[in-house]
């Protein structure tokens, strides 16, 4: 599909492929093994040779600052990044986009694959920048942070690619007109960027969440601005350093990425979105500023992820124990600080049917505590799933949640041998029954609401309702009859959130694949876009037409 052969064509045709028809491919091995014995312990020493020091990105900066990025871990990360301002980096950013804009699209694109191939040879050094940021496990810091965030940035690149390529070449455009001699002109068009693209980046999943918005833009002529979360640059002050190499050895301006800090005393992103050169936001984060984005930044497309409510919805199953053990895993991965972790479980009051018998409410209830209270009791394991706690307001979220509603299993604090002062906890599990408010809203982290309904009926009709008025990513739905089934597709779809059905084995409702999987509707509170569809790519450009009179 490339003009000629280059060293990531093969790639970049495979990966618009995958797009088109849905099914798995991956660019990028998520298993660690796959990069050779020496690239844990490399990866590590480059991780850790960070550690104390300023960051280099060789842009423009009058010094260094120190900044709020800690490690839930622990561990003391003592790194300091370039310090600038906004016009500073918003005025190189516009003279970048004028050789950036006017490169082909293939040449772009060639240039984004290279980017994505220099981050994954250093998928080591990323896992440790995630996980002592984030406090993700390193397995999920590895596998989230490094090829599956991978996988992400290609398709952005893919669908972009793609939609700029249904322009066709230049052509003579004939208009007959009877007898007389027909209209004929030359035409053709150009794509020109939209303007000065801002990634705003969110505490949790970094690179996984942004990824998609800094490569549509790049891959549509957009120079970005990477503003990352105060509390976790690392990782994107990595993607900006390797990709200002690759852009400088192509024979770009470096200042089409740009990393631009700040501290939670000191913010610049409502300043850094307002300016009129910016044609473009990608957000990840909480609800009230995404919301203020998309009331007040009326100058450039805003593409938005927030905050949301996701269910679980327990109707009929084959077997309990499959469900509790899928359900134990879903609900305490990363401590519940995934944007797709399910905070609700609706269960029907007359209990539910498994397998043609109906297993009373208080037994199911109790078997799903009792699953996750079994999966987490020990604390090694424990500290491998839960990974650590964010931020001091998850820790108070987690011990307001005990005020709730009736208290079904009490968190408590983990131990990690490997990282002793690392925060671990467990989740706290509350019953409430469907009138209740506390379960309307997300609560961020470790916190599972139990919520007892009247009927499966009940239990969709209020699913529904809180995601339309809160948002939700994904539903997990267990019923063995169609009809149910159907009704809550129908909901499903009313509601602008995607539902899977009768998880048990090894694929859980938190993940969501590349090229396969759209991430988010667009249709509810939990956000406007889409990670990816076409939508997400469209209008990061637009088409300029030249039109020529033969001869003129």
């Amino acid at each position: 599909m490339t003009s000629g052969a280059t060293p990531h064509s093969e790639t970049l045709e495979r990966a618009v492929q995958a797009i088109e028809d849905r099914s798995y491919w991956s660019a990028y091995p998520e298993h660690p093994k796959a990069y050779g014995e020496e690239a844990p312990d490399e990866g590590e020493a480059a991780f850790h040779a960070l550690l104390g020091n300023p960051f280099e990105t060789d842009q423009m900066h009058d010094g260094h600052r120190d900044v709020a990025e800690s490690s839930p871990f622990g561990i003391e990360l003592g790194i300091t990044y370039p310090s600038t301002d906004v016009a500073t980096v918003i005025g190189a950013a516009t003279e970048a986009m004028r050789s950036w804009g006017s490169a082909s699209t293939d040449d772009r694109a060639e240039v984004c694959l290279e980017i994505l191939d220099r981050l994954s040879i250093q998928s080591f050094t990323m896992a440790n920048a995630v996980m002592h940021t984030t406090g993700q496990s390193f397995l999920m810091a590895f596998q989230a942070g490094g090829p599956h965030a991978l996988d992400r940035g290609l398709e952005a690149v893919a669908y972009t690619y793609r939609e700029q390529k249904r322009l066709p070449d230049p052509l003579r455009w004939e208009k007959p007109q009877g007898k007389r001699p027909p209209i004929i002109i030359e035409k053709r068009w150009i794509t020109r960027p939209r303007g000065v693209a801002v990634l705003i980046g969110v505490s949790t999943f970094p690179t996984w969440n942004g990824y998609p918005g800094i490569f549509a833009s790049l891959a549509a002529g957009n120079p970005v601005v990477v503003k990352p979360h105060p509390g976790t640059i690392l990782p994107l002050a990595l993607v900006v350093r390797t990709a200002r190499e690759v852009l400088r050895d192509a024979g770009y301006d470096p200042n089409v990425l740009q990393l631009l800090v700040d501290t939670p005393d000191a913010p610049v992103a409502k300043d850094l979105v307002m300016r009129t050169e910016v044609g473009i936001v990608d957000y990840t984060g909480g609800s009230l500023f995404g919301d203020w984005l998309e009331q007040n930044v009326t100058h450039a497309d805003v593409y938005t992820e927030k905050a949301g409510v996701n269910s679980v919805i327990l109707d009929s199953v084959r077997d309990l124990g499959s469900v509790f053990r899928n359900l134990s895993v879903s609900m305490t991965m990363y401590s519940g600080q995934m944007c797709t972790t399910p905070q609700n479980i609706f269960i029907p009051a007359g209990g539910v049917v498994v397998d043609g018998a109906t297993v009373p409410y208080d037994d199911v209830v109790t078997g799903f505590v009792t699953a996750i209270e079994g999966l987490l009791s020990d604390d090694a394991r424990a500290a491998a799933i839960l990974g650590a706690i964010k931020g001091a307001e998850t820790l108070a979220r987690i011990d307001e949640a005990t005020s709730l509603g009736t208290v079904l299993c009490t968190s408590r604090a983990v131990e990690n041998s490997e990282f002793p002062d690392a925060t671990v906890r467990t989740p706290t599990i509350v019953e409430v029954d469907g009138s209740s408010d506390a379960y309307r809203k997300e609560v961020f982290g470790p916190v599972i609401f139990v919520v007892k309904t009247t009927s499966t009926s009940e239990s969709v009709a209020l699913a529904k309702a809180v995601a339309l008025e809160s948002g939700a990513i994904t539903w997990l739905a267990y019923a063995t009859d169609e009809l149910t089934q159907e009704s809550i597709i129908d909901a499903a779809v009313d509601a602008g959130v995607s539902v899977a059905f009768n998880l048990t084995g090894g694929l859980f409702v938190n993940q969501s694949a590349a090229y396969s999987d759209f991430h988010v509707t667009g249709g509810n509170p939990a956000g406007n876009a889409s990670l990816t569809d076409p939508a997400f790519v469209a209008r990061r450009f637009i088409v300029v037409g030249v039109r020529l009179e033969p001869g003129s």
